[in-house]
């Protein structure tokens, strides 16, 4: 099989993940329930992952970082923890159903909600966010990085924009943590929501946020916490606050080998093989008669995806195609991402997305190219 859905979840890991991950399950204690051995293995190699994650994103402490199940359990946090009835929040047309839901939940709950508009290649002026400011405005949420169209939004510059006006700024880089630079303080980021399991090529069932240290963000659960039994409520401090329960310790575990993968490897080195991949493709593709591609690839610093149809066939139908005639798995259809869908005309006909890893090869690649052009002729 030929794996282009990297979007989805990065499915060729790193061997010293997978290797990670097997000697913690035949190891690891709960962190934090106990002073044997095994409890203070899993709290070292969590304090561990926590550290090399606020170097990687450039935080303050290492305490700022939170481990959650995925993006969006990091986005409810974030959304319902800092939003309160008659606040306004700001957000776009690119974001993925995992800031969206939480978004509607919330205005059902008495939050004022703007959504600014993207053109018909997914792009969102971000003038048009600072337009969209008002003096009940409270937060600026975005994503960093489309999931359907790779187009890449420049949070500096939004980070920017919410810091002179004084609001919170919240990221969702399931996109592109990993593999993109970021840097919460330069970036002006109150609050980074990421997944484990993509670009960082950790286990599924991990992820995290970063929150600004002395920002107070309300618990979206309660419960155990190793410290302070007798107190009736949560832990008030950082990390803490934010984990109840039994943190997920064994996909932990291969999330910081994967993290010392990516450092031995180098980010850029591995973005730059990604988006090589990616414009093999896209030029292999794009002047196919019948082919449609979506998304913005005026400036080729962007994420490893392209995005198309071929005619009026129905994405589910070409991507099936794909796979069971050339063995290529891709995603079709809406994508969780149905505004984007709305602005690029694909409501009722979906799309195909490629997503590419840095182990695709060439080779797979062009098989792709040939595989769209037959489907092209037909």
């Amino acid at each position: 099989m030929i794996y282009l859905d990297n979007a989805a979840t990065t499915m060729h890991k790193p061997q010293e993940v997978i290797d990670a991950v097997v000697q913690a399950m035949s190891s690891m204690g709960n962190a934090g329930r106990g002073a044997n051995e095994a409890s203070l293995s899993a709290s070292r190699i969590i304090y561990d992952t926590r550290d090399r994650l606020c170097r990687l994103f450039g935080g303050e402490n290492p305490r700022q970082i939170m481990f959650t199940n995925n993006s969006t359990e990091s986005l409810n946090i974030a959304i319902k923890g800092l939003l309160e009835p008659g606040d306004h929040v700001i957000t776009t047309m690119m974001e993925h159903n995992s800031v969206l839901r939480p978004l509607y939940e919330m205005e059902r709950r008495g939050v004022r909600l703007t959504i600014v508009r993207a053109d018909e290649r997914g792009t969102v002026n971000l003038a048009d966010i600072e337009d969209a400011i008002a003096p009940d405005t409270k937060m600026i949420v975005c994503t960093n990085g489309s999931n359907l169209t790779g187009n890449y939004v420049h949070i500096g510059r939004v980070g920017e924009i919410a810091h002179k006006h004084g609001l919170l700024f919240v990221v969702d880089a399931s996109q592109t943590a990993g593999v993109f630079p970021i840097n919460v303080q330069d970036m002006h980021i109150d609050v980074l929501c990421f997944t484990g399991h993509k670009a960082l090529l950790g286990p599924q069932g991990t992820g995290g946020m970063y929150v600004r240290e002395g920002l107070a963000v309300r618990p979206l659960k309660s419960g155990g916490s190793g410290i302070m039994t007798y107190s009736k409520t949560h832990p008030e401090q950082m990390p803490t606050a934010l984990e109840a329960g039994t943190l997920n310790g064994h996909g932990i575990a291969g999330l910081n080998a994967a993290l010392k993968y990516i450092e031995n490897e180098g980010m850029d080195n591995i973005r730059a093989r990604e988006q090589e991949l990616m414009k093999r493709f896209y030029e292999g593709v794009k002047d196919i008669p019948g082919i449609k591609i979506y998304g913005d690839f005026d400036d080729m610093n962007r994420c490893a995806i392209v995005t198309l149809n071929i005619g009026d066939y129905d994405s589910s139908e070409v991507s099936d195609e794909l796979l069971m005639e050339y063995g290529i798995s891709t995603r079709p259809g809406g994508h969780c991402a149905p505004l984007m869908h709305e602005a690029l005309g694909t409501v009722e006909q979906g799309a195909v997305r490629f997503s590419f890893s840095h182990y695709n090869t060439d080779e797979e690649v062009d098989t792709a190219i040939r595989a769209i052009q037959e489907l092209a002729e037909d």
